[in-house]
Formats: C-alpha cells, sequence, structure tokens
C-alpha cells in the first residue's frame, strides 16, 4: 500500500486532482498497485478553513506519506492579505519543510501539438529538455528581505523592497549531482545556467558546479548566461538537455519552456528531497481561479505529474510510460482541450471526458 498525500489547493485544483486520482485508480487496478489517499488543505483553501496558508497537519500528512500531490494555490481575492497568510507563501513553506531541493521539469514536445506551439514546426519537433531547478534557496529564501524605509538626499522618506540571492555551495553541488545524474540517464549534456557576469552568487554556482562535473567525466558541461539561455530556447531549443539553474531562473525559464509545448497545461513536473521525505509531484500551472468549475482545463499536466510519481517515488516504470502512451494515443486521434484546441482537430473536450479517455487507452 502506498499512501499519497493529496493536497486541495485553490481555481481548478479540484479538477486536476480529481483527474490524476481517476488516472491511478486505474493504473491500480491495471498493475495490480494499492493506493490510500490521504487529503489535506493548502493555499487558500487551508486559510478559509484555519486561517493560514499551510496548516500544521497538512505537513504532518505529507511527512506521513509516500508521496505527494499538489493541484495547485491562488486566488486573486487573497491579493489583499498580509503576505505570510497569501497562498502561495504555502508552496515555499511545503518545499521547505518536506526538504524539496530539486525540481525537475521535463519539456517534451509531442508531435502531435506541433500545431500548438508558437514556434514553427522544424523548431519545435522532437524538443526533450529537462530543466533541474534548485527549489529551496536564492531570492525566494535568502535573508535579510523585507521592506524598510530610507532619507534620501534631499531629506525625503521613501520606501525600499529588498531580496537577497543567496547560496552556499553545500546547496549548489546537491543540485548539481542532481542534473548531473539525469545527464546520465539522457544524452549526457548538462548546460549550467547563470549570470556569472554580474553576480557573485552566480560566480560561486559555476564554480562549484565546474567541480562537481570532474565526478561525471561521461557528461558534457557548457555554460549560458540566463539572458541568451532565454533567447536560444525560442531559436534552437534542441541544442539543450539538461538545464542546471537556480531557483528564479528555473522559474522563469521552466514557463517560458512551457510554451513550446503548446500550453502550461502540458507540463508536468517533480519536487525531490534528499530521500528522508516524500517527493512532490504537481503540475507548474497555476490555479486559474477564472476557470473554477467549469469542466474547461487541461488535466494532462496532473495526469503526467502521477506519471512522474510512478517512476521517481514508486519505481513503477512500465505503469508511468501506460500514461505517456494513452495520453499520446488522445492526442493522436485529435481530442483536446481548448487551451490546445485547434481547426484540424476531432473534438474539444471537458476536463472529465479527456480524462476518461485517457483511461480508457492506460493497459
Amino acid at each position: 500500500m502506498k499512501n499519497i498525500a493529496v493536497l486541495l489547493g485553490d481555481g481548478v485544483s479540484s479538477e486536476i486532482l480529481d483527474s490524476a486520482i481517476k488516472v491511478l485508480n486505474k493504473v491500480s487496478d491495471v498493475y495490480n498497485l494499492k493506493f490510500n489517499y490521504n487529503y489535506a488543505p493548502i493555499g487558500g483553501r487551508a486559510y478559509d478553513e484555519v486561517g493560514v496558508p499551510l496548516p500544521d497537519k497538512t505537513v504532518e500528512t505529507c511527512l506521513k506519506s509516500d508521496a505527494v500531490l499538489l493541484g495547485a494555490v491562488g486566488d486573486w481575492k487573497y491579493d489583499t492579505l498580509a503576505p505570510e497568510l497569501r497562498p502561495e507563501r504555502a508552496l515555499l513553506g511545503i518545499r521547505k519543510k518536506l526538504n524539496l531541493f530539486a525540481n525537475l521539469r521535463p519539456v517534451k514536445v509531442f508531435d502531435e501539438l506541433l500545431n500548438s506551439s508558437p514556434l514553427k514546426p522544424e523548431i519545435a519537433q522532437d524538443v526533450d529538455v529537462m530543466i533541474v531547478r534548485e527549489l529551496t534557496g536564492d531570492v525566494y529564501f535568502g535573508e535579510p528581505k523585507g521592506i524598510t524605509k530610507k532619507r534620501t538626499l534631499d531629506n525625503r522618506e521613501i520606501k525600499v523592497g529588498f531580496n537577497n540571492m543567496i547560496y552556499d555551495e553545500d546547496e549548489i553541488r546537491r543540485i548539481a549531482h542532481v542534473a548531473f545524474k539525469a545527464a546520465q540517464k539522457r544524452k549526457k549534456r548538462v548546460c549550467c545556467v547563470d549570470k556569472a557576469n554580474v553576480l557573485d552568487v552566480s560566480r560561486l554556482f559555476r564554480e562549484v558546479t565546474t567541480e562537481v562535473s570532474k565526478e561525471y567525466n561521461d557528461v558534457e558541461l557548457s555554460y549560458m548566461y540566463v539572458d541568451n539561455c532565454a533567447m536560444q530556447l525560442v531559436l534552437n531549443p534542441k541544442q539543450f538537455d539538461v538545464i542546471l539553474t537556480g531557483n528564479i531562473f528555473g522559474d522563469i525559464l521552466s514557463d517560458e519552456a512551457s510554451t513550446i509545448c503548446g500550453s502550461l497545461g502540458m507540463l508536468p513536473s517533480a519536487s525531490m528531497s534528499s530521500g528522508n521525505t516524500p517527493y512532490m509531484y504537481e503540475p507548474i500551472h497555476g490555479s486559474a481561479p477564472d476557470l473554477a468549475g467549469k469542466n474547461s482545463v487541461n488535466p494532462i499536466a496532473t495526469i503526467l505529474s502521477v506519471a512522474m510519481m510512478l517512476y521517481y517515488s514508486f519505481n513503477e516504470k512500465s505503469a508511468c510510460d501506460s500514461i505517456y502512451r494513452a495520453v499520446k494515443d488522445v492526442l493522436k486521434q485529435g481530442y483536446r482541450t481548448r487551451d490546445i484546441f485547434d481547426k484540424n482537430n476531432t473534438e474539444l473536450c471537458t476536463t472529465s471526458k479527456i480524462t476518461d479517455l485517457i483511461i480508457e487507452r492506460i493497459r
């Protein structure tokens, strides 16, 4: 029996998680696996229930589980809350509590969605990139931080906001090992993306990554500044295999890369710890509160996150592959949700409809 913590968040969270659970139940039947789901609130839902975005009971539920499945958090109605009470604070908190320092975001373009990509088909075809993003350091966690006041030379009092971009060598070393090990199972290339021409922290990131690379003689290491990488992802994404980068750069680049696949609704992710705490799986898209309850959101990113869970947390490669095959088959036959629909497709599907079609093909 595998215990899965299911974190119910905001917006479309319930709909995409329902789809994911249905897929897991089908996998359970086909591959004789047993899953137990432990539900807990997070984000705005948790704030409404108990007054904080990340309750202690939610953290406890996660720590007692074998894996964590998260929908999404956030809603405009919480924008006026104090920073520590906003739903997004729960994401940073749960990553810290579970020591989820490594985020893997595969960017793989399905041939069936080449027309949905904003790039020319010959550029988008066969793109297969893994973005390895450090998840618990950088400006999102650096101290000190805040908003203060200062006096100007003409004696005016003005506000000043500040966040520190901080990494120590141990944090860099452990994420670098994750990237090189991932590359060994792929095309054996790592590109370290930073801003070493300007930032001291990036110079350290590059220095430590270079040291770690000496332990992986079979992997080629290259370097690229983040602004150039943002451009190259559009011009020639196939040049990349594994992109290794820090928290804020990885956040931005992975969202950019997702558009190559046609939609944010197509990209899963896995957040990994050192092994003492469960891994967490989630789509990279947001909560889309304007779409909540409309049965129209694309559940594929969450369904593929479940596939990553089967592979990384439960070592069930066959079950993982069956989900990818099912998704590919559904897309091949022209079924689409609104975000990836075009006039050449067979049918515009609801969330529940495309989920059912995927489930039918898992075998």
